[in-house]
C-alpha cells in the first residue's frame, strides 16, 4: 500500500516510513535499556525499570512526592509506592523540605549518586556514538532541534 505525503512526486512505502514520534520513542527507548542494563551488571540490579524512571525525575537539590508524580505522569499514590521502594534499597531518602516544614523532600542518597553517575557516563558514551553515526553538524543540528522542541512539549523545562 502506498501512500501520499504531499504531491504526486512524494509517494512513499508506508511499510518502510515509521511515524516520527515513534522515532523518537525507539531511540529513547534504545538509550534507556541500555543505561538501565549498565546500572544492572555494575551491581545496582535491585530496581526496576519503572523505580528508576521515578528516580530519574528527583531534583539535585530534591523533589516533593508530588513534582515526582506530575512528571512522571503517575498518581501521587504511585509515586509514594516507588519512592517507598527507592528509600528502602538506599537509592533516596525523604528529608524535612527547608522551605515549608510540613512537606518532605525526596533526595538521592550516596547509591543512588553511584548509580547516577554510571547512568550519565553510559548516556554520555551512546551520544557519542550517535555523534560518530550521525556527523557531528547533524548532531548538533539534531540536538537544537529536539531543545526549541522542548519550549513547547516540556512543561518542566526550565
Amino acid at each position: 500500500m502506498s501512500g501520499v505525503t504531499g504531491g504526486p512526486d512524494d509517494v512513499v512505502d508506508d511499510a518502510q516510513q515509521v511515524d516520527l514520534g515513534l522515532s523518537m520513542f525507539i531511540s529513547y527507548r534504545y538509550m534507556e535499556d541500555r543505561i538501565f542494563r549498565t546500572i544492572q551488571e555494575a551491581g545496582f540490579a535491585d530496581w526496576t525499570l519503572a523505580q528508576l524512571r521515578v528516580f530519574q525525575r528527583v531534583a539535585p537539590d530534591g523533589s516533593r512526592l508530588t513534582d515526582l508524580a506530575a512528571q512522571a505522569q503517575m498518581s501521587k499514590q504511585s509515586a509514594s509506592v516507588f519512592v517507598d521502594q527507592l528509600v528502602n534499597l538506599g537509592y533516596v531518602k525523604r528529608i524535612p523540605d527547608p522551605s515549608d516544614g510540613r512537606a518532605r523532600l525526596i533526595v538521592i542518597e550516596k547509591r543512588g549518586r553511584r548509580a547516577a553517575e554510571l547512568a550519565r557516563a553510559t548516556s554520555a558514551e551512546i551520544l557519542a556514538e550517535w555523534s560518530a553515526y550521525l556527523g557531528t553538524r547533524n548532531f548538533d543540528l539534531l540536538k537544537q532541534i529536539l531543545d526549541q522542541l522542548r519550549e513547547i512539549t516540556d512543561p518542566y523545562a526550565k
